[in-house]
């Protein structure tokens, strides 16, 4: 595309109703250069997105980039956050998309009732679009709870989508620097994983400010963060018992026993980050999956994609949570479908990797809080997951 042209491009995206993120943007440099007044095209390395002296996109091989991104993982110890505690204070940010005023409101209240202090966040409830608020705005806002010294957790209000726009603008280095629990789910499992990979941090997909707080999910919560030993073993909640497979009691999809770390969250955040230096590393990792509202035909090619890159492979094992309101439906794309459980069989019994679906992770009422980044064991025969070591100090 001549230069020209490309300039009347970004005016008129960088002009729409969404704007693109300055620290973004500003990977993307057009016009002549000051000294040699040659034509520019390239991408602004920047100490947040590539490291200094890394070659560009275009240079680097997808092996390198994997490499990359995987660096922190591999050079750093792994830390816990400080335990949570009666009184402790949990500050609720929304690094994806807002809810309404009341929602908000609800959410802090059952939070207090629990026996923990509350700091509400700015952007909330202030909408941009689809967004709680600007990127710029949504990131600053959550690393200042990351260095506010009161806070002991920060908690996501809710999920929706934005997370993956904000990573450029967090500081991974910073985050590790002040150690506390960062916990949410669907959407968050963007911020949680890499929080884990890039920091080196135990993080938490469990329930987001506005969850209902039952009886399993706050024994979850509380055998993982208010307590320094391990949270133990954990079955299915009672919430499941209907005749449908993704509604149906657990089933073992694959048999044997697993130990690794566990990783994982909302199929296709996990997906989506492939390619990216937020990719999820799998290898001898337990993978927790989960879903909501995509047809079997979408859940098929999630799972392919990662077949295909051969992430599923490379696990120790599969963890399915709920993949709610994800079996076939009339009216769908196809007039006729394969069923979710077809799906699933089809593409993960033949990995002979210990695999179980239906654990209590995901668009659900009673949900696990699942310690990202720490050692767990997969007994798919049993199917129940137990956390072997404790998620915080």
């Amino acid at each position: 595309m001549p230069i020209r042209s490309r300039r009347r491009f970004l005016r008129i995206a960088i002009g729409g109703a969404v704007a693109i993120p300055a620290a973004l943007r500003a990977q993307i440099q057009t016009g002549r250069d000051a000294q040699t007044n040659a034509p520019v095209d390239t991408l602004r390395r920047q100490d947040s997105v590539l490291p200094t002296g890394a070659p560009t996109r275009r240079q680097e091989g997808r092996g390198e980039q994997r490499r990359r991104a995987a660096r922190p993982t591999d050079t750093l110890p792994l830390l816990r956050p400080p335990a949570l505690r009666e009184g402790s204070v949990i500050a609720i940010v929304a690094p994806a998309s807002g809810v309404v005023k009341g929602e908000a409101l609800d959410a802090a209240a059952t939070l207090r009732n629990l026996g923990f202090g509350v700091k509400l966040g700015r952007h909330l409830t202030r909408g941009f679009g689809y967004l709680a608020a600007r990127d710029e705005e949504r990131a600053e806002e959550f690393m200042s709870f990351v260095r506010d010294p009161d806070v002991n957790c920060i908690m996501a209000v809710r999920g929706g989508y934005g997370v993956m726009r904000i990573l450029p603008l967090l500081d991974f280095d910073e985050i590790r620097a002040n150690p506390k629990v960062i916990i949410g789910y669907s959407d968050i499992t963007a911020l949680v994983n890499p929080v884990f990979q890039r920091s080196r941090l135990v993080a938490f997909h469990g329930p987001v400010a506005t969850s209902t707080f039952d009886h399993y999910t706050l024994d979850s919560f509380r055998r993982a963060l208010m307590s320094n030993v391990p949270a133990g073993e954990f079955s299915e909640s009672d919430e499941f018992r209907g005749a449908v497979f993704s509604e149906s009691r657990a089933s073992t999809i694959v048999k044997g026993k697993a130990q690794g770390r566990l990783v994982g969250g909302n199929l296709s955040l996990v997906t989506a980050m492939m390619g990216t230096p937020y990719e999820i590393d799998t290898q001898g990792k337990i993978l927790f999956l989960e879903e909501v509202q995509e047809e079997p035909y979408r859940v098929d090619r999630m799972l392919m994609q990662l077949v295909l890159g051969g992430k599923l492979q490379s696990c120790a094992g599969v963890a399915l949570g709920r993949f709610t309101k994800c079996e076939a439906s009339r009216g769908g794309e196809f007039r006729l479908s394969l069923s979710l459980e077809q799906v699933v069989r089809g593409l993960l019994e033949p990995l002979s990797i210990p695999t179980v679906y239906g654990f209590s992770i995901g668009h659900i009422r009673s949900k696990l809080t699942v310690p990202v980044g720490a050692l767990a064991t997969l007994d798919a025969d049993a199917r129940t997951i137990t956390i072997d070591e404790a998620a915080v100090s």
